[in-house]
């Protein structure tokens, strides 16, 4: 027999799940784990199924399904889908905790707050930065942001998610955190992939070229905090050495790529930016100092 989880005010914790794609019948099955009395609806009723026989009651409606519980976690494809539930759960939300963790924007979890206050309802916004298997375990992030009473009472059933994090009363906050994240990622990834294309083009295993690199990324933590806290004070050091000296490699680098059929585009606006930086008269600073370029 599933033991129910106690919340603050002793009684069995209830929570319903509106969206059962992968990550949406993921957040419901761990929360049925963790002995919550959990109510499940998906537009494609079928979806529900399997987190019925695990123990979650399916609802026929997303109003009946938000009805059920205090708290409310919405998990669906996009900010579309979000509205459009919305718009079907709208005389039901009065005195509940919206928790939605779809994909969006800063802006958009901020226009989810102010619909949800206008109609007597508290709002989090979260983010999923893991896969739908590792729902549950805590290397799987959830970054928080919203109403900070809401966020305090339903800790205890956030928790059992993963790994949580409480970023602020501003409710885009969590999604500026889960983008930057993802960006960062993709940026990364990006320019990995593209130095494979590189080397393999030189003729160099591209698993031992990666094995070398791997032991080379501890130096970037410190660098990462160095060069955020000269972005916050304003004041460059040579970084990576001076933007003169690295200017100087530019050309070797463009070219390089350029004779193997690699494209150049990150690399020729790196170039552009420093040479725009060099001729501001700043060409003792260091590659932090391309910050200053960045805007419109």
């Amino acid at each position: 027999m599933t033991k129910k989880t106690q919340t603050t005010d002793g009684a069995a914790g209830r929570v319903t799940v509106l969206g059962l794609g992968d990550m949406g019948s993921a957040i419901a099955r761990t929360f049925v784990e963790h002995g919550f009395d959990t109510t499940v609806w998906n537009r494609t009723a079928s979806k529900s199924a399997p987190l019925v026989d695990a123990g979650a009651t399916a609802a026929e409606t997303a109003a009946e399904a938000v009805a059920a519980s205090p708290l409310v976690v919405i998990c669906l494809l996009d900010g579309t889908a979000v509205d459009e539930v919305l718009a079907a759960v709208e005389g039901a939300i009065a005195g509940k905790v919206l928790v939605n963790v779809t994909s969006g924007s800063p802006a958009q979890a901020r226009a989810c707050e102010r619909w949800a206050n206008e109609r007597g309802a508290q709002y989090i916004d979260g983010k999923v930065m893991g896969d739908p298997p590792d729902v549950g375990k805590p290397h799987v992030m959830f970054p928080f942001s919203g109403s900070r009473a809401a966020y305090e009472a339903h800790e205890p059933v956030l928790k059992v998610l993963g790994g949580i994090a409480y970023h602020g009363e501003d409710a885009g906050a969590a999604a500026v955190e889960f983008m930057a994240q993802v960006a960062m990622g993709f940026e990364l990834l990006i320019g990995f992939l593209h130095t494979l294309k590189l080397v393999r083009a030189e003729g160099v295993d591209v698993t031992e070229f990666t094995d070398r690199l791997a032991g080379t990324l501890t130096a970037y933590p410190p660098l990462l905090t160095s060069m955020a806290e000269a972005v916050k004070s304003g004041k460059y050091g040579p970084d990576l050495g001076s933007l003169d000296v690295q200017a100087a490699l530019m050309d070797d680098l463009i070219g390089h790529r350029e004779s193997l059929g690699v494209e150049t585009v990150r690399m020729r606006e790196v170039k552009r930016l420093m040479t725009r930086r060099i001729a501001d008269g700043h060409g003792d600073q260091g590659f932090s100092s391309l910050f200053e370029l960045l805007g419109k």
